[in-house]
């Protein structure tokens, strides 16, 4: 696989990098941005995302007007902050309505704004405004872009009927309405912004993903997305990708074996782009003189102790304190790839081993956790269906809309169902109804809704019964699992990160979404350090005392409730999952 040279991929104007979180699209940017600018180009870098550290990475307080770099001559960074374009957007729409609707109804709204698309949507507000600005385009060689938007966005903005009045007086039930109720003027900026993205001599999709199988099928999905819509000129940086290794040492040996069994799953769609290589670097990438190494240096040192770390839990204390709470509903959350599954998976073992009757319900599709949670009796694996509960989701909520709207208004809410939020709340309603036929038993779930879906689905049945209509939206089992979640007695939340940037940044957002909805997070895990293990390899000695400062902050934000999981030299499944505890 070639090493990526981004001398060689900027040929476009435009450069949007996307990928899952954590994978370290943002490193990449700045990398892209310095080596251009450092060539004699004018290079404007724009971030559209909310926990950007661009200003860790420049070591400069930025805004979002742009800021000159005076170490690399020709580079300005803007860091737009689309949690305040969301807060103001909200507001924009909203605060007509204040005063003339019922509070219900008003609260309704406002977390119908509230969530993850629609600080996606003003995100590409703001980025759309770079996109189509000519005097930039006229400044500048070259305009990156980190974090793209998503198939989901583009399709919502390019609905005819979302630019009717209707969406904020929809009472259909799916999960997003309203978004874009504030955003007619915008129409022909959106159109422009969408055309240039679709041009390939304009505009190159940069996906970037790590040598794991969940962010590149994460990186295969954005990829087939924005394919449809156009967006097909793309190319894969494989990040993080370990060149050498000392066959020595079982955990350097076993992370390249994991490394090049993922680049060998690559999907054949994926395969008909470029792929390009960025070598695993040991050091976080702040400070200029460290992007510019991430391009020529791996910075490996001879690192013997890893010294610092706060004093941490093992995962089977946090059983333990579960096990004599008596509490019945567990969660793990987390993002996609940082471990939820496992953790569930070993937490339920952990609970039956101490002689609890306990249920795990996972939409994990291979069915790797039967291997082992199958064959302890107390304990049960209920398999959502994600797919088969989204579309009866969908068919049911579709159905209700017909009744109602023309066919110009259903495209919007069939577009509305196809979000990551309804995806959420078609499970959440899976999960609630194993709850409610369960008896005496320890319920666990590995993927579970976020405090936005559940505010969603309370401020849906209260608005609905404000207008008295109803229509069936939130279910009894849904009714009446809601209050339990609310309360720290019944209900446990374990949030499940890692010991990097984006992954802790991602993980302290979903605390606060819980936290406005109600629910209580306890306990942390931040799973597969390498800082915990024995590896005698410098470089990974080198990694682990980067992932002191990440650990430091776990433990200030849970107040010392966490637990640390060591990387492990082998697929965690089956039997070995009991090594986690």
């Amino acid at each position: 696989m070639e090493l990526y040279d981004p001398l060689k991929t900027a040929k476009t104007k435009y450069l949007f990098f996307t990928g899952k979180g954590g994978v370290g699209k943002t490193s990449i940017a700045c990398a892209t941005a310095v080596a251009l600018a450092d060539s004699g180009q004018k290079v404007l870098l724009v971030s559209t995302d909310p926990a950007s550290n661009l200003q860790d990475v420049f070591g400069l307080e930025l805004s979002d007007k742009g800021t000159e770099i005076k170490e690399a001559p020709g580079l300005v960074v803007a860091n737009l902050d689309p949690l305040a374009a969301a807060a103001e957007y909200r507001e924009s729409v909203i605060g007509p309505y204040r005063g003339k609707l019922p509070e219900s109804a008003i609260q309704n709204m406002e977390e119908q704004l509230s969530g993850s698309c629609t600080v996606e949507i003003a995100a590409f507000n703001e980025f759309s405004g770079f996109l189509t600005d000519d005097k930039k385009a006229e400044d500048f060689d070259c305009i990156l872009f980190d974090t793209a938007p998503t198939g989901h966005t583009l399709r919502m903005l390019q609905l005819p009927s979302a630019w009717s009045g209707f969406i904020s007086e929809s009472k259909h039930g799916a999960s997003c309405l309203g978004q874009l109720s504030g955003l007619e003027s915008k129409k022909a900026v959106y159109k422009k912004a969408a055309e240039t993205l679709a041009d390939g001599s304009l505009t190159t999709l940069i996906l970037v993903t790590r040598p794991e199988k969940a962010p590149i099928l994460e990186a295969k999905r954005a990829s087939d997305e924005l394919g449809a819509l156009g967006i097909r000129k793309q190319l894969l940086v494989m990040n993080g990708v370990l060149q050498s290794h000392d066959s020595m040492d079982k955990i350097e040996a076993a992370l390249f074996e994991k490394q090049q069994t993922a680049i060998k799953s690559i999907p054949e769609s994926l395969l008909r782009y470029p792929i390009t290589a960025m070598p695993l670097r040991a050091y976080n990438i702040t400070g200029i003189d460290n992007v510019r190494r991430m391009l020529s240096d791996a910075g490996a040192t001879s690192e013997k102790s890893v010294e610092g770390l706060p004093h941490f839990y093992k995962l089977d204390d946090i059983v333990d304190e579960i096990h004599q709470s008596g509490k019945k509903i567990i969660f793990t959350m987390g993002k996609g790839g940082v471990g939820k599954t496992t953790i569930a998976a070993a937490v339920a073992l952990g609970l039956s081993r101490k002689g609890q009757k306990v249920r795990l319900a996972t939409t994990d599709p291979a069915d790797n956790l039967s291997l082992v949670v199958g064959q302890e009796k107390e304990i049960a694996v209920s398999h959502i269906n994600e797919k088969g509960e989204l579309k009866k989701y969908q068919e049911e909520v579709l159905a209700k809309a017909r009744q109602t709207m023309s066919e110009n208004d259903l495209e919007y809410v069939k577009e509305d169902l196809r979000s990551p939020c309804t995806q959420e709340i078609a499970i959440f309603r899976a999960f609630a109804d194993i709850v409610a036929k369960s008896k005496d038993e320890t319920v666990i779930l590995d993927t579970a809704p976020t405090g936005h879906t559940i505010l969603l689905l309370e401020s849906t049945q209260s608005y609905n019964q404000q207008i008295e209509n109803s229509g069936g939206d939130v279910s009894d089992a849904e009714r009446e699992l809601l209050p339990r979640l609310k309360n720290p007695k019944d209900t446990e939340v374990i949030i499940v990160t890692l010991a990097e940037t984006t992954p802790f940044y991602e993980a302290q957002r979903l605390s606060d979404d819980l936290k406005r909805a109600g629910l209580t997070v306890r306990w942390w895990v931040v799973n597969a350090s390498y800082s915990l293990t024995e590896t005698a390899s410098g470089f990974l000695r080198t990694k682990a005392k980067e992932e002191v400062h990440w650990i430091q902050k776990v433990n200030e934000i849970s107040d010392g409730n966490y637990a640390v999981i060591p990387w492990k030299p082998f697929e965690v499944k089956g039997k070995n999952l009991f090594e986690l505890l």
